[in-house]
C-alpha cells in the first residue's frame, strides 16, 4: 500500500538490531529501506548488509567514529550494491563538513541530511559554515575541513545535557 505514494524511502521501520525482520519488511513493502542512524560501528552494519535489510544506509559521521569509519562503511555497502545517505542530525558545521568531504569519495553516495534548526546557531560561531545552494553543498577548498569555528563565540553557548531517550512501552500510554 505504501508503494503507490512513490515514497523516496522508508526509514527505520524497526530497530537495526533485527536485521531478519528488516529484510522481511524490505521485501514486503516495495519502497526503498533506509537504516543505520543509530548503528555506531562497521560490525553493526555488517548483518544489515549480509541479510539484505536495506537499500540505503545512513551512518552518522559524528557517531560512527569519524570520516574514515564513514568511508569504510560506505565501501562495505558498495560491495552489496547499497547506497549511502549519511545521517547528519548533529551539526551543520563540523559534522556536516566531515560528511561532505567523506561523501565526495563515495561512489554510492546519494544525499545527506541538512538540519535547518542548527543553521542560525552555526552562523553565530562560524563565518563560513557550509550551506546548500540550489540543493547542493560545494566541497570546501579551504584548509582542513574548510570551516572555521569562532571558539570565543562557541564558549558563550555552553552545551546542554539532554535526557537519554528510551523506547516507549504500552505502560507509557495514557
Amino acid at each position: 500500500q505504501l508503494a503507490e505514494f512513490d515514497l523516496y524511502w522508508m526509514e527505520e521501520s524497526c530497530q537495526a538490531e533485527y536485521p531478519d525482520e528488516l529484510a522481511q519488511i524490505r521485501r514486503a513493502i516495495g519502497v526503498p529501506m533506509v537504516i543505520g542512524e543509530a548503528t555506531y560501528t562497521k560490525t553493526g552494519f555488517r548483518p544489515l548488509l549480509e541479510k539484505r535489510a536495506a537499500d540505503i544506509l545512513n551512518p552518522d559521521v559524528a557517531c560512527v567514529g569519524g570520516i574514515l569509519e564513514l568511508k569504510e562503511i560506505a565501501a562495505m555497502a558498495e560491495s552489496f550494491l547499497v547506497a549511502v545517505s549519511p545521517h547528519n542530525y548533529n551539526s551543520t558545521l563540523v559534522a556536516l563538513a566531515s560528511t561532505v568531504h567523506a561523501s565526495a569519495t563515495m561512489p554510492n553516495f546519494i544525499i545527506t541530511e541538512y538540519f535547518l534548526p542548527f543553521v542560525e546557531f552555526c552562523d553565530r560561531i562560524s563565518p563560513n559554515q557550509l550551506k546548500p545552494k540550489d540543493g547542493y553543498i560545494a566541497l570546501p577548498t579551504a584548509p582542513g575541513l574548510g570551516v572555521d569555528v569562532d571558539e570565543a563565540a562557541l564558549a558563550r553557548h555552553p552545551g546542554k545535557v539532554y535526557p537519554q531517550r528510551k523506547l516507549r512501552h504500552p505502560a507509557d500510554e495514557h
